[in-house]
């Protein structure tokens, strides 16, 4: 029994590591945007000026964001003083999801009281240049806006009590103090970006 258990999650580790779409490399540079939000602002990449900045891909409707988004908030109001910025984007399709469009987005951000600009990729081009395929995904970046990690918030989704790896936190913990991000990448936990037809990432 142990033997078929084993050679099932060699299957199953080499079918998840080989169709899992590309990512955005450690040390890669954060791509430009520019993007309309719900404050009725548009944002470019350089009007985020903090020393750290923590790019969230995210949606009104996934229950994943929605279960990790006080501890988003948390996050971001704990590191404001620390000189750390987050925005969050949705570029699901509204053709699909009407629950994900722009005006669904406003009154989103206002019952949440999202403390962080969120931002609306209605073509989808700025997910694809981060490679962000989950919601929530999480990239954060350095003052050079340099790639120092990618993955998920935390390694308990449905239970925030029973958390027991905070990596957010810990990578900003770090390069807030002027360390290295220990563990820089792990796999982001949620729903999937839902796609355009055609504009769906590669698996390599």
């Amino acid at each position: 029994m142990f033997r078929a258990s084993f050679h099932t999650f060699l299957v199953l580790k080499e079918f998840f590591v080989n169709t899992h779409p590309e990512v955005l490399a450690i040390g890669a540079q954060a791509p430009s945007f520019f993007l309309p939000a719900t404050d009725g602002k548009e944002y470019s990449l350089s009007d985020f000026d903090a020393s750290v900045l923590v790019y969230v891909q995210g949606c009104n409707h996934c229950p994943y964001v929605i279960g990790y988004l006080d501890r988003l908030k948390s996050l971001a109001n704990d590191f404001q003083a620390r000189d750390v910025q987050f925005v969050m984007i949705n570029s699901n399709d509204a053709a699909t999801y009407p629950d994900d469009d722009f005006e669904s987005m406003k009154k989103f951000s206002l019952d949440q009281d999202l403390p962080f600009p969120y931002l609306y990729d209605e073509d989808q081009s700025i997910a694809q240049a981060y490679k962000a395929v989950r919601t929530p995904e999480i990239l954060v970046f350095d003052a050079d806006r340099t790639l120092r990690y990618h993955g998920r918030i935390d390694d308990n989704a449905k239970e925030p009590h029973n958390v027991t790896s905070t990596e957010l936190r810990n990578a900003l913990e770090a390069l807030t103090s002027g360390n290295t991000v220990q563990e820089a990448e792990t796999y982001a936990v949620g729903c999937t970006v839902k796609w355009k037809p055609g504009n769906e990432p590669i698996v390599s």
